[in-house]
């Protein structure tokens, strides 16, 4: 299949592509056409759309028709991510798969409604209280929102927990040809037998859930629970073996989970770290900088929650620079290895311009 089409299109086809059945979400711009789509293509393939009163009923609705076996998301933007964190927290808790997409505009509050930004890395990846982990995924083009949001609802039926899909204003009413073929619909895993699902005694494997309607005893609770889910909130050994499961399924599958792409000279004197739309600015500035005979490379990172610090380790090298449609909240991950360069811009939809990544290095070169 070839379609001109929009990012925000193109992760309502992944969806669809993924075989979601179940879709609760209200409107925000600059996510809307998301739901717009689902609104309509659902209930033509005998799914369900739910326009909610608010994000907070989106993510728990979501919750909900997962746990009751639906391939469930929701998608929203800055104000609506902000009300989705303790429904999040919740999926956490309980492993329940689900997708929320995030498409990224300035903030904090209201701010610019319609413009692009990359502020919201740190509120994905710790906007819930307590100890928890869960995976993030920052497509650059609308060619990989599509599969990047398919994948998405892969691993969140594999590891049982949320995913979250950032992408931005530029990516999400970009349009471009996207290229895709037929792809399965992902399929949820169901006990066959009575196991806990609330426990592993290998951390990197999640047992299947309990299908519901089925005769098996099935507890779901945000409070500590054991490995059955019968809550018990007060027992020290319980809450830590829950937490430390759900922590190391994330991170003990790193590995499996982390993607990137490394672009240009395989030994840089520059090194560009970056995640999203900006990278493909930066992709032109690194040619141009190859073109004035500066050894260049980007890093750009797929997954950026987990990370695998390790990769990290062995592409960054040179001088480094972090551009960011933010005041540089991935910056803080880059300095644990090296002294980091930020280039940053947020606000009034102006990207930041390869002219300006290059005169920035040169500056320094100089």
């Amino acid at each position: 299949m070839r379609e001109f089409i929009s990012g925000n299109e193109a992760v309502a086809e992944g969806a669809l592509l993924a075989g979601c059945n179940f879709y609760a979400g209200y409107p925000i711009t600059p996510s809307s056409e998301i739901m717009h789509i689902m609104a309509r293509e659902l209930p033509r393939r005998g799914g369900n759309f739910i326009q909610t009163e608010d994000e907070l009923a989106a993510i728990n609705m979501a919750v909900g028709a997962s746990i009751a076996g639906a391939i469930a998301m929701t998608a929203t933007s800055g104000p609506g991510f902000s009300l989705m964190q303790e429904g999040i927290g919740y999926a956490i808790m309980t492993e329940v798969p689900v997708v929320v997409v995030n498409v990224m505009r300035v903030g904090p509050s209201t701010g610019q409604a319609t413009k692009p930004a990359q502020g919201d890395l740190m509120q994905a990846r710790w906007g819930r209280h307590g100890d928890q982990a869960l995976v993030i995924y920052a497509p650059s083009s609308p060619q990989e929102a599509l599969y990047i949001t398919y994948r998405a609802f892969e691993t969140a039926e594999w590891l049982r927990t949320p995913v979250i899909v950032l992408t931005d204003e530029f990516i999400a009413h970009g349009r471009e040809v996207v290229e895709y073929d037929d792809l399965k619909p992902v399929k949820r895993r169901l006990q066959t037998k009575p196991e806990p699902p609330f426990g592993s005694e290998d951390p990197t494997k999640v047992p299947p859930l309990p299908p519901l309607g089925e005769g098996f005893n099935v507890m779901f609770t945000g409070s500590t629970h054991d490995e059955w889910g019968y809550r018990d909130v007060h027992r020290q050994d319980v809450h830590f073996r829950l937490v430390k499961r759900i922590w190391d399924k994330i991170w003990m599958n790193c590995k499996d989970l982390f993607l990137y792409e490394v672009y240009g000279d395989e030994k840089a004197d520059v090194t560009f770290v970056c995640y999203g739309s900006v990278s493909r600015a930066v992709k032109s500035a690194v040619d141009m900088l190859r073109s004035r005979e500066v050894r260049a490379k980007l890093l750009r990172l797929i997954t950026v929650w987990p990370v695998d610090w390790d990769v990290l380790e062995k592409e960054i090298e040179g001088h480094v620079f972090v551009p960011e449609m933010s005041l540089g909240q991935l910056s803080f991950d880059i300095e644990r290895f090296s002294k980091v360069r930020k280039i940053n811009k947020v606000g009034g939809g102006v990207p930041i311009y390869p002219s300006e990544i290059v005169n920035a290095v040169m500056e320094v070169l100089r």
